[in-house]
This record gives C-alpha cells, sequence and structure tokens, in this order.
C-alpha cells in the first residue's frame, strides 16, 4: 500500500481498541481475539498515503485506531466522490473481501493513521464461528447500505445549498465541535464540494453566503457552525 510505513514495535492490543470503539469484536472469545491479535499487521500512514485503491483486490480488512481516512469512488472524468469517512474504531474493506470482489472505493489518510491489517482467512474464520459477529458484520453492513441509498436520494432530490448544509450536520455529528463550535475535521473545499457533488466554486460561494448569513465562520480549513437550528432549516433534513 502507497506510503506505509514500517510495522509498528508496539502493536495495538485488540482488547484496547474494543474499548476505544471496536464494538463489532466485542463477542468475540478469548481465543478468537488472540487470533485476530496475532494475525494482524498495523502500519503508520501519513496524510495523502492511499490504504487500498478502488478496482485493486485486497486480501483483508482494516481496522482504524487512530487518524482519519475518507473512503471515495472515482468517476470517469477523475473526479472523487467521497463516500463517507472512517475514524477510530471503524473498519473498512470487508465488504470486498466478504463478496470476493475488488475494491469498489479508495481509502486515502487525511490525518495521519495507525491502522491494522487482517487477512481474509480470518475474517471468514470468525464469520463461521461466531454469529453474533455475523450478526454485528451484517448489521454494519446494512447500515452502509442504508447511508448510501440516502446518499443517493440527496443528490438526486435536494439542491446544492440545501446537501451542503446537510453535510455540514454529517460532519458535525461524526467529529464533533470544539468549545468554540469549530468542527474537529479539516477539510479543503474539494474535498467538501465531493461530498456534496458539486463544483468547489459552487461550494465555496455558499460556504460565503453562510457566513455572510451569520450561520457559519470559516478560519481557512476550519469551519465553525454558530447557527445549528439555521442549518437545520436549511438542509431540510
Amino acid at each position: 500500500m502507497e506510503g506505509r510505513m514500517k510495522n509498528l514495535q508496539n502493536v495495538p492490543i485488540c482488547d484496547e481498541c474494543i474499548l476505544k470503539g471496536h464494538r463489532i469484536f466485542k463477542d468475540l472469545t478469548p481465543e478468537q481475539l488472540d487470533t485476530v491479535h496475532f494475525g494482524k499487521g498495523c502500519s503508520v500512514y501519513k496524510r495523502g498515503n492511499i490504504i487500498y485503491h478502488e478496482g485493486h483486490r485486497i486480501n483483508g480488512f482494516y481496522c482504524v485506531q487512530t487518524g482519519i481516512m475518507k473512503i471515495y469512488k472515482t468517476g470517469i472524468d477523475g473526479k472523487e466522490q467521497i463516500i463517507r469517512f472512517a475514524r477510530e474504531g471503524d473498519i473498512i474493506g470487508f465488504r470486498s473481501v466478504l463478496s470476493k470482489e475488488l475494491a469498489c472505493t479508495t481509502a486515502k489518510v487525511i490525518e495521519d493513521a495507525v491502522v491494522c491489517f487482517i487477512p481474509s482467512e480470518n475474517l471468514f474464520q470468525l464469520v463461521r464461528e461466531n454469529p453474533a459477529f455475523s450478526m454485528q458484520l451484517m448489521q454494519l453492513t446494512c447500515r452502509e447500505l442504508g447511508e448510501a441509498n440516502n446518499f443517493i436520494t440527496d443528490i438526486a432530490q435536494k439542491t446544492v445549498r440545501e446537501r451542503l448544509a446537510e453535510i455540514l450536520l454529517i460532519l458535525m455529528e461524526t467529529f464533533g465541535l470544539d468549545a468554540k463550535k469549530v468542527l474537529q475535521v479539516s477539510l479543503t473545499r474539494e474535498e467538501l464540494a465531493n461530498m456534496v457533488g458539486t463544483a468547489t466554486e459552487s461550494v465555496i460561494r455558499l460556504l460565503s453566503e453562510f457566513k455572510n448569513d451569520g450561520i457559519i465562520d470559516l478560519h481557512g480549513r476550519k469551519i465553525s457552525l454558530l447557527d445549528i437550528p439555521a442549518l437545520k432549516k436549511v438542509s431540510n433534513m
């Protein structure tokens, strides 16, 4: 994988990751946890590194211990369409492994990350041996499918202004705000546009309009959400 640094000397312990958010593994037996822990490889990725490429075959899935990455598809013209973000406690790449298909998305790091790779044979073993784990995995797949369906509906039925307001609210729910109401994720205007599904120029113009209306404030890449009720009204959620 592009830009990956050598394996960590101190590999994250799976029990600790479960407490931090990897809830999908909470029903594993101690023996199964040992299988995951000793069979995985963990690496450090820097901003801009690619973890896996759309259209490539991946032989396992990934657990995010720290950091943030964007999951996106690439259009015919090479333009990115961001599907979602992965952060601490998330797993990525598992659907392509389960379906035995080529990766349907690309995962790119936007904040330095520590990511663990778990081989596909370990995943299939857990699915066969642990019904509770299989159910957790199925529920996660269904949630992601539901999010994809909502995204398609928004693209088809909402204006760009409504979609941008909704994306800002989703980012707030995903990453939170600090004491000054600043979103705790730093995105370029192009990345925001790729989430909304529009041109970068349109996002820049609409952000300026939101600022003039007193709904948000801008500090470089940082965005403060000053009037959340107004954002919800604009988003038509």
